[in-house]
C-alpha cells in the first residue's frame, strides 16, 4: 500500500460534488488518488502530514477551450479592433485566423512544443491541471499534423486533451473551391490527425463553415471515433447547437446567439453549454442567455479560448469571474464550469472533483490579503491568482507558487 500523505488546515475544500464545500477539512491522498475527505479529528493514521493552514483548495482547474499552440503575433489585429474593425471584416480580408496559420505553417514542430511548454507553466502556476488544446492554425494536413503533435507534452505535468479543428477557416488557396477543402479534411486530414486526437470540432458560423459542411466533418469523425465539439452559435445563428444535440456532441461552444430550440435540444441531449467570456469581452459580443440555459437544465463549463486574436487570456480564474460579472453566473456555477462541468466536456473520468477514489489533482491558494478564504474571493477579485501550491496525480508541481523540477 502507498503511503497515507495527509493534507489539512485547508479553510475551505470546494469539492465540486455534493458535498459542496467543507470548512476546516483534510485531504488523503493515496498514490494519486483522494482516498480520504473530512474533518481533520476524523481522519486516518497518516504516514506524513502537510500543514495547509488558511487555505482554499480546489479540485485541479480544468481549461477545456483554447487554441494554445501557435505562432507569431496578432497585435496589429488588436489595435485594429480598437480602431473600430470587426472580427469578421478582418478574416474575410484575409487576417485574424489566416494571418496565424502563416506564422504556424512556418514554426518547426520543436518551437511549437517548445512555446506551448512555456505557456503551460504559466496555467500550472495558476492552477490548471487540465487543458484541451485544438488544432487549427495548420488547414492543410502536414501543418494540423505537426499541432497535435507538438501538443503532445508527455514529460509536463499538465494534462493535454488534444482536438482536430482542420475545419477553423478555409485557408485563401481553397476560397474558389470550397467542396476540395471539406474533402481535404474528411479524407487527407481526418485520417491522418485522428490517432492523435480525441476529439473533433468545427468552427460553424458566418464566414466559415456552414451547416451542412460542418455536419459532413463531424460525421466524420464520429466514425473515426473522435468525441464531437462545435464552435456554434457565436457570430450568427446557424442552427450549429441544435446540430451538435443531434450528432450527440459533448459540447457547443460560445453560444452569444442561440436560440430556444437549440438550447431545449441540448438540454434534451445533454450537450454541455462551453461559455468564453474572454472571447465575448474582446469582441464585444453580447452575452448568451445563461438565464434561459439555467431555467432549461443545460449544464455549463467555462474556458478561455485562449487563442492570439479574440481571446488573448490564459487565465482561467479571470474567466470564471468575467462569466459571473459579465454572463450572469453564480460563483458555484462558474466554479463547477471549471471543475466539474470541464472535465466532463473533456470525456476524462475522475478529475473535477474532490472525493475518494478521484485522482488528486488539487488548485491550492490563499486568500488575498485581509479576505476569508473562501472559493468566492477567488471569483471576486480580479486578476487571476497565483496557486500557493498544485497536486497533479498525488504529487506536489508547485509549492510556494513556484514549479518544482523532475
Amino acid at each position: 500500500m502507498p503511503p497515507l500523505r495527509l493534507l489539512h488546515g485547508f479553510q475551505s475544500v470546494f469539492t465540486a460534488t455534493a458535498a459542496g464545500t467543507l470548512e476546516d477539512a483534510a485531504i488523503g491522498i493515496e498514490g494519486d488518488r483522494i482516498s480520504w475527505v473530512g474533518p481533520l479529528v476524523d481522519a486516518p493514521e497518516a504516514d506524513e502530514h502537510i500543514n495547509c493552514s488558511g487555505m482554499i483548495v480546489l479540485p485541479g482547474l480544468v481549461d477545456c477551450h483554447t487554441h494554445a499552440v501557435f505562432a507569431g503575433s496578432r497585435a496589429d489585429e488588436f489595435e485594429a479592433r480598437l480602431a473600430g474593425a470587426n472580427y469578421t471584416s478582418i478574416l474575410e480580408a484575409g487576417g485574424g485566423i489566416l494571418s496565424t496559420v502563416r506564422a504556424t505553417r512556418q514554426a518547426s514542430e520543436q518551437r511549437l512544443a517548445a512555446t506551448l511548454s512555456a505557456r503551460l507553466d504559466d496555467m500550472l502556476l495558476h492552477g490548471v491541471t487540465t487543458v484541451e488544446i485544438k488544432s487549427g492554425y495548420g488547414l492543410d494536413p502536414a501543418t494540423e499534423y505537426k499541432m497535435l503533435r507538438s501538443a503532445r507534452q508527455p514529460t509536463h505535468p499538465v494534462d493535454v486533451r488534444r482536438t482536430f479543428l482542420g475545419a477553423h477557416a478555409i485557408p485563401k488557396d481553397f476560397r474558389d473551391d470550397r467542396a476540395a477543402y471539406i474533402d481535404q479534411v474528411i479524407n487527407t486530414q481526418l485520417p491522418l490527425c485522428a490517432p492523435e486526437a480525441d476529439q473533433i470540432d468545427v468552427y460553424c458560423d458566418r464566414g466559415a463553415f456552414s451547416l451542412e459542411e460542418a455536419k459532413q466533418i463531424l460525421s466524420a469523425g464520429k466514425e473515426a471515433g473522435l468525441g464531437l465539439r462545435i464552435h456554434a452559435e457565436q457570430v450568427a445563428h446557424t442552427g450549429a447547437a441544435k446540430l451538435a444535440a443531434e450528432l450527440g456532441a459533448v459540447s457547443a461552444d460560445h453560444l452569444e446567439q442561440i436560440d430556444d430550440a437549440g438550447i431545449n435540444a441540448m438540454a434534451t441531449s445533454g450537450t454541455i453549454a462551453v461559455l468564453l467570456p474572454g472571447a465575448m469581452l474582446y469582441l464585444k459580443d453580447p452575452a448568451p442567455p445563461v438565464e434561459k440555459m439555467r431555467a432549461a437544465g443545460v449544464d455549463m463549463a467555462v474556458a478561455t479560448d485562449f487563442n492570439p486574436g479574440s481571446s488573448p487570456v490564459r487565465n482561467l480564474l479571470t474567466c470564471a469571474t468575467l462569466a459571473c460579472v459579465t454572463m450572469g453566473l453564480t460563483v458555484e456555477e462558474a466554479l463547477l464550469g471549471i471543475t466539474r462541468n470541464a472535465a466532463r466536456v473533456l470525456e476524462v473520468a475522475d478529475i473535477g472533483r474532490i472525493e475518494v477514489g478521484a485522482i488528486a489533482d488539487l488548485a491550492i491558494f490563499a486568500p488575498p490579503p485581509g479576505e476569508p478564504a473562501t472559493p468566492a474571493v477567488l471569483l471576486q477579485y480580479l486578476g487571476g491568482h497565483k496557486a500557493r501550491h498544485v497536486v497533479k496525480d498525488g504529487k506536489f508541481v508547485v509549492q510556494n507558487g513556484e514549479l518544482l523540477g523532475d
